[in-house]
């Protein structure tokens, strides 16, 4: 967007339709909860229009940031970091959530009767509970066939090819066709993303007429106190932990959660992280990060950096501890927060992907009946709004964080575009004019 132009007025922004379709989706489903029960479809299609270019969004997004860096050492250097980090962060997630359920025993009056769902119903909600082996899990990560990866989705999986390519690409003495023509492919798909995004606004309201219209204000009230609970604990770990990170790295939080507000709220109507990916990765590099770094920490920290899934798993495991009235020694809950370390990676960035997770882990446990989860059910929708917010928070930090700790990260341009020197729709104008290539 060039000095001379007028920014866009306010009410035309995408932060403001996307707010707009929140507040008239709650109302709808507030006032006519059979028509949002059945808004379902509007809001999967809206997810599934995303999902679809998410692939290659990351893929050649990789694949340039990786070829233009050149040096495989620095890459490798930024990937044992980010593993270092995201380990770090996550576990700091997983004791404040576990120590916030201990001081303040969200499950302490509940019924436990409520929880005794038959096996098979509890299949169906948590998918069975199946605990997923370390070398299932890394076997995972290799797809069968090189466009298997793109036609499953897994994040993982497309990483690891986009990462490959980029070091061939980066080999390759003479590789600069191929290069430009990666470059014009992630300008084209984020392109695609900015027509996408005009629908968002119905995607927040369908999504969010379905959550109240379906489970209504009722399972909040019944389950306040561990809803109550997740927000609080998130809000202290977003301001306490990932506040000094970004103070450490010279930037400030609240300017920075401004930036990405367009992000957050089409996080909070959908209920889900993956729609703000690719927004948010043309932002981070919009911001001064490097597009090599952003490329790699963003799409790997949506399966290992969830730090809002570790807050969450952390609190409704012992929720569920203290509503069947399961007592857990020092000894088993230092164990639990081991196999939490483990299966909080890989969550299932999607709604539902943390209740998953939460089985799989009861699964592993054994010591915690499996059907206690179906307390969880009704407010589960509300709790993956909080978990999935935390999650790209912790993302967009990490980014900075670790673009900073490699000394790629523009630091002027940041606070300049952080104190609002450049319009407030700059991100909006470069993702209708240049498609992304920042």
């Amino acid at each position: 967007m060039s000095a001379h132009e007028e920014p866009r007025r306010f009410y035309t922004t995408l932060y403001f339709r996307v707010f707009v379709g929140i507040v008239l989706g709650c109302a709808a489903g507030w006032l006519f909860p059979r028509f949002g029960g059945g808004c379902k479809p509007v809001a999967d299609g809206f997810l599934k229009l995303i999902r679809m270019l998410i692939a290659p969004i990351v893929f050649f997004t990789v694949v340039t940031g990786i070829a233009k860096v050149g040096d495989l050492r620095h890459i490798g250097r930024v990937g044992l970091k980010s593993l270092f980090y995201f380990e770090s962060v996550t576990t700091l997630a997983l004791l404040l959530g576990m120590s916030a359920a201990a001081l303040i025993h969200p499950g302490r009056g509940i019924n436990p009767g409520a929880a005794t769902l038959d096996e098979h119903a509890t299949a169906q909600i948590s998918g069975g509970g199946q605990q997923i082996k370390p070398a299932d899990f890394l076997l995972d990560i290799i797809p069968d066939t090189f466009l298997g990866a793109f036609s499953r989705g897994e994040m993982l999986q497309v990483l690891l090819l986009a990462v490959l390519s980029g070091i061939a690409l980066a080999m390759m003495p003479e590789a600069e066709n191929l290069l430009r023509l990666s470059d014009t492919l992630t300008s084209f798909f984020f392109q695609l993303v900015a027509i996408v995004m005009e629908t968002a606004p119905f995607g927040a309201f369908a999504a969010m007429a379905f959550t109240v219209g379906r489970f209504g204000t009722g399972s909040l009230l019944a389950l306040g106190k561990l809803v109550l609970g997740c927000c609080a604990t998130s809000l202290v770990f977003v301001l306490l932990v990932l506040g000094a990170i970004c103070w450490r790295n010279g930037v400030n939080l609240w300017r920075f959660l401004l930036y990405i507000r367009e992000e957050l709220l089409i996080v909070l109507g959908t209920s889900s992280s993956e729609p703000a990916l690719p927004r948010l990765m043309l932002k981070l590099e919009a911001l001064g990060c490097s597009k090599a770094i952003t490329g790699l920490v963003v799409p790997a920290g949506y399966s290992f950096n969830l730090d809002g899934t570790s807050i969450y798993l952390s609190m409704a495991l012992m929720f569920v501890a203290q509503s069947t009235k399961t007592h857990l020694s020092l000894r088993q809950e230092v164990f639990i927060l081991l196999i939490l370390m483990l299966n909080s990676k890989g969550a299932a960035t999607v709604t539902g992907g943390g209740l998953i997770t939460l089985a799989a882990t009861l699964a592993t446990l054994g010591t915690i009946p499996l059907s206690g989860i179906a307390l969880l059910i009704g407010v589960d929708r509300f709790l993956s709004q909080i978990r999935s917010l935390v999650n790209i928070i912790g993302n967009g930090v990490a980014t900075i964080a670790i673009s900073r700790w490699e000394g790629q990260f523009d630091s002027q341009r940041a606070s300049q575009i952080l104190a609002n020197r450049y319009p407030a729709v700059k991100d909006e104008m470069m993702l209708r004019e240049q498609g992304g290539a920042v």
